[in-house]
């Protein structure tokens, strides 16, 4: 899609790391498809995180559950999002706040975009109550533990995260 044709759809971008998606990412990405044309699901190989999926995993994971979903499009990228951003014509950011706590990150994180592309803007968007409590590193514990993380991650995304957990265990005992 040309960059012309970008500018003519409302669209937003959703970026995140995603590891693993949960069902609070995906509230937002449905709230998110109720007032744009387009969500973009922004997969982010970000170098501060040490992520349990590689970021090909991840994307492709949430290709799979969106997959036949008009309005949502699933990229990656690595650098900065607001240069990714201008690429492609968007110059909406969407993000999800769980609790008040995440407000004070999210809101530098506005004002550093902000500071590097003026025509940006960050919309919040409030994850609904039910899902205020899940976070990525929840469920990974969970999961790791043995729980089940079923209501908080789709059974698909569950599956994954306990084979690739399951395989980073036996790595590690063949490397004793």
């Amino acid at each position: 899609m040309s960059e012309k044709e970008n500018r003519k759809m409302k669209s937003a971008i959703y970026p995140g790391s995603f590891d693993p998606l949960t069902y609070g990412h995906i509230n937002i990405i449905n709230r998110g498809r109720k007032i744009f044309d387009r969500v973009v699901v922004a997969v982010a190989g970000n170098m501060s995180k040490n992520t349990t999926f590689t970021i090909d995993e991840r994307a492709d994971i949430i290709k799979e559950l969106f997959r036949g979903v008009k309005g949502v499009e699933v990229v990656s990228f690595r650098g900065l999002l607001v240069n990714y951003m201008s690429r492609r014509g968007i110059r909406t950011i969407l993000r999800g706040l769980r609790t008040f706590s995440d407000f004070e990150y999210e809101f530098q994180m506005a004002m550093g975009n902000k500071k590097l592309a003026q025509e940006v803007e960050t919309l919040f968007m409030i994850t609904e109550g039910e899902y205020s409590y899940i976070s990525s590193s929840i469920i990974k514990e969970i999961v790791a533990l043995g729980g089940s993380a079923r209501g908080m991650v789709p059974p698909l995304v569950e599956k994954k995260l306990r084979e690739k957990l399951r395989a980073e265990r036996a790595a590690v005992k063949r490397g004793r």
